[in-house]
């Protein structure tokens, strides 16, 4: 059984109730945290997730809004004693800025620290990230300021799967990525270089024949337009919602 709980809704401007983008994949055997940002910690202990039995973190690309909590992550799960390794993927890019950021904190030199494997992947389509019994985790490279991957989630047993765009424009990556997916999580950041509008995910949503479609990564609080749901529907008929924190998708 497999479930991806939403742990924040917000574009890099996050508000009371909607911190910045990011979720977790809950399986029987792994347990994987999509980007990290705020007070990891906190967020994990509320849904339930024991941060020392966290096995995989992906990080998407390196802007503060997505990876700002890495530091705090490791350094808690230390604090409380964890000794289990932990598996970090994301590109070359991603990765190796990543590091050098824990580099400046010393990580190397805290005593009795628990492994830490980098897991450099490809920026190209459908590269297998986490696979298992359960499920299996691909990515794909997308269209935004930096190089970075969006992910599309298929579980085993019930043979339902779901899309996550991350941070893009339009691309044809994303529609290969979420081709008949039971749900497309889709950012709404508003249309730009490097983001795309409700009305463009409602685009990919119905290009790529998803059933569902979640608006995820829009401006929240004071900033958030009036109807992001309507703006997505002059483009998809299918099912559509706004991604609220603390939100649980039920994969089966």
């Amino acid at each position: 059984m497999a479930k991806v709980i939403i742990l924040g809704s917000s574009n890099s401007i996050s508000s009371d109730l909607h911190d910045n983008t990011h979720m977790i994949i809950v399986g029987q055997e792994r347990t994987v945290l999509v980007d990290c940002v705020s007070s990891p910690v906190q967020r994990l202990e509320r849904v339930g997730v024991d941060p020392k039995e966290l096995t995989d973190l992906v990080t998407t690309h390196f802007h503060p809004d997505h990876v700002s909590g890495v530091p705090l992550l490791l350094l808690d799960m230390w604090l409380m004693g964890r000794k289990k390794p932990l598996d970090i993927y994301g590109l070359h890019h991603t990765l190796d800025r990543l590091e050098s950021m824990m580099g400046f904190y010393g990580w190397n030199e805290w005593p009795g620290f628990f492994p830490v494997a980098f897991h450099r992947l490809p920026a190209e389509e459908m590269m297998p990230v986490v696979e298992c019994s359960e499920f299996r985790l691909l990515s794909s490279p997308v269209h935004h300021f930096i190089p970075t991957i969006g992910l599309r989630l298929e579980v085993s047993a019930s043979r339902k799967s779901m899309a996550y765009s991350c941070d893009t424009e339009p691309c044809a990556e994303v529609l290969r990525l979420a081709a008949g997916v039971d749900v497309l999580i889709h950012e709404a950041s508003g249309e730009g270089p490097g983001h795309s509008s409700a009305r463009q995910a409602g685009e990919a949503a119905r290009h790529a024949e998803a059933a569902k479609l979640l608006l995820i990564h829009y401006p929240t609080g004071k900033y958030q337009p009036s109807d992001l749901v309507e703006e997505a529907r002059s483009q998809f008929a299918g099912e559509i919602a706004l991604a609220e924190d603390f939100m649980t998708i039920d994969l089966g």
